[in-house]
């Protein structure tokens, strides 16, 4: 969470939220609850229909299905959590992947059917209802893909919906079960595509009364896999170049928190100076006012005691603490956020520099890259991408 920058942001962690929503059927503490109940109903119906000779006859069938008969959905936004930070989730319009918890069909019997049901029955009713629920509930491990900005109410970052980008994914789900959920989807829709096609062609040749051989069969299908391999193409290749684009996005904040070190710790050390004379100053002055004590004592002065502890107290009330100390813990603290801050953005852009380069050297995404021209980034390392440490000199 310390290393979120503002853009297109990964991140996993834990839920957390001081106000918690109630689940309206699981009575869960939650973030996230959608809810429906459904009702099943069945008729027998008549209707009337000709037949082959122009007769009309009736017949008699019967219809079922399922009927929402109350839903909803309420979210709130939450924090994510992980060993680093916090930041907040606002997950108003975002793509969400919640865990279902109820999925259960009951009769009147069951105390659920009227407790979390309305009280009267749909028409043809068989008094059957079905409850569904799906939460997010509190401490649950999620995967957060979007955007993040800069909050209204705080200086902080936020991830929440962005019109400039359609993604905008909350999960409890990992980020590879996702992934794999999707690389199924692209294989199932390409068959589902393909087997259409066939099956076009195929009755076409039946109604016409044609013998079906493998001629008519081949050329749409190469024709279907040339279609769906050039969208394929566009796609990928549009997706590589989004990722290209991250690539620039993580190496533009590893200068920009390398610029924010060089300019922010001389500053710091100047105010720190500062404060180092104004306590050398002070420790002067007691020194002084102890001799002139010692020499009062001893009777070795004029001033009287009166006006040594008259004086005494405008130093007590000129500066009240001497804090010295904590402010160089507090510098040191500066000094090591700003390296990890560099080194949270270097570690951001190597993981998105790896998955690119990963992706060039795998089937079929390196075909992508061979006919896109697309060449392997190199990695940051510890030595060599670092800016000078502006040097420090503090007053003795």
């Amino acid at each position: 969470m310390k290393g979120v920058f503002i853009g297109l942001t990964e991140l996993k962690g834990t839920v957390e939220s001081d106000n918690p929503i109630t689940a309206y059927i699981s009575g869960a503490k939650c973030v996230y609850c959608k809810w429906e109940v459904q009702e099943h109903w069945s008729r027998i119906t008549t209707e009337t229909y000709k037949d082959a000779r122009g007769r009309e006859n009736t017949r008699t069938k019967r219809e079922s299905g399922w009927k929402t008969v109350a839903n909803g959905i309420e979210h709130v936004p939450f924090y994510l959590r992980d060993e680093k930070g916090i930041i907040r989730i606002n997950p108003e319009g975002a793509s969400i992947r919640a865990d279902i918890v109820i999925n259960k069909i009951c009769t009147r019997a069951d105390p659920l059917y009227y407790e979390k049901g309305p009280k009267d029955a749909i028409p043809d009713s068989d008094h059957l209802r079905r409850f569904q629920e799906t939460i997010i509930s509190l401490h649950a491990p999620i995967y957060v893909l979007g955007q993040a900005r800069e909050r209204k109410d705080i200086v902080a970052a936020e991830i929440a919906k962005d019109k400039s980008s359609s993604v905008f994914i909350i999960s409890t789900k990992s980020e590879e079960h996702l992934a794999k959920g999707y690389n199924n989807l692209y294989r199932i829709w390409f068959c589902i595509g393909l087997l259409a096609v066939l099956a076009g062609i195929s009755l076409g040749q039946i109604l016409t009364e044609r013998q079906i051989t493998w001629q008519f069969l081949l050329w749409p299908s190469l024709v279907y896999i040339l279609v769906f391999c050039t969208g394929w193409f566009w796609l990928t290749y549009n997706s590589m170049v989004t990722l290209y684009q991250r690539l620039k996005q993580g190496r533009s904040q590893i200068e920009v928190q390398l610029k924010r070190r060089n300019d922010l710790i001389p500053s710091v050390s100047r105010v720190l100076q500062g404060y180092v004379r104004h306590e050398k100053e002070t420790q002067r002055v007691i020194s002084e006012m102890r001799k002139q004590t010692e020499a009062t004592i001893l009777g070795e002065s004029g001033i009287s005691p009166e006006g040594i502890y008259l004086d005494l107290r405008v130093i007590v009330e000129r500066y009240p603490e001497l804090k010295a100390s904590k402010s160089f813990l507090k510098f040191q603290d500066i000094i090591l956020d700003a390296e990890h801050r560099i080194a949270l953005a270097r570690d951001y852009y190597n993981e998105i520099a790896t998955f690119y380069n990963t992706r060039l050297e795998i089937l079929p995404d390196r075909l992508v890259a061979l006919i896109a021209r697309l060449r392997p980034v190199r990695l940051f390392s510890s030595i060599g991408f670092e800016r000078p440490l502006e040097d420090v000199k503090l007053e003795e």
